[in-house]
C-alpha cells in the first residue's frame, strides 16, 4: 500500500477510534469514519487503514479497496496548497488541460503528487459548478475563474511564493 512506514501515536490511534465508535463501530458506516479520519489526518495510509479494519473487524484489502475507489480519499499527504483543476465538460473544453500542464510543468509534479517541499499538491475534479467561470482552479478554498495557462505561474506565487521550475535551476 505505501512504501514509506509511519508511526501511529496512541493519540492518534484513540482518535481514529474515536471515530469508530462515535460510529457505533459498525462496517456500514465506512466511508463516514474514511471521511472523519482523512479530514483530521490529511490522508490515508496504510497503518490508518489498518486500525481501522481492526477496530471495525474488517479484512484491511475491504478498507483498501474502498480508500483506492472513491477519488476523494488519498493515500499521500496533500501539500500546504492543494491545488485542484476542473477538467469537467466546460472546464475542458475551455482549455482547462492546457492549464493543467502548465501547474505540472511549473511544479514538476503529476496529478495525485505533491511538491518536494511539501507546498503544492496536485489533483483533478470532475465538476465545480462553477461552470461560468471555465477553467476553473481552487487552490484550498479560494477559486479562480477563466485560468489561462499564462495565470498559473502568479497564481503560485499567490499562494505559496512557490519556487517554480526554471527559477535558479
Amino acid at each position: 500500500m505505501s512504501s514509506v512506514k509511519i508511526e501511529l501515536r496512541k493519540d492518534q490511534v484513540e482518535k481514529i477510534h474515536a471515530f469508530c465508535d462515535q460510529c457505533g463501530n459498525e462496517p456500514g458506516e465506512l466511508i463516514n469514519i474514511l471521511h472523519r479520519t482523512q479530514e483530521e489526518f490529511g490522508y490515508l495510509p496504510a497503518e490508518i487503514q489498518e486500525v481501522i479494519a481492526d477496530k471495525l473487524a474488517l479484512p484491511v484489502a475491504k478498507v483498501y479497496g474502498v480508500v483506492t475507489f472513491y477519488s476523494f480519499f488519498t493515500m499521500i499527504p496533500k501539500g500546504e496548497f492543494p491545488i485542484s483543476i476542473c477538467t469537467g465538460t466546460a472546464c475542458y473544453v475551455r482549455g482547462a488541460e492546457k492549464v493543467l500542464s502548465e501547474f505540472k510543468k511549473l511544479l514538476d509534479i503529476q496529478v495525485g503528487e505533491t511538491s518536494a517541499d511539501g507546498k503544492f499538491s496536485l489533483s483533478c475534479l470532475r465538476c465545480v459548478g462553477a461552470c461560468g467561470l471555465a477553467p476553473v482552479v481552487l487552490v484550498g478554498d479560494k477559486t479562480y475563474g477563466r485560468i489561462a495557462p499564462d495565470d498559473v505561474k502568479e497564481i503560485l506565487e499567490e499562494a505559496g511564493g512557490a519556487r517554480t521550475r526554471g527559477q535558479g535551476d
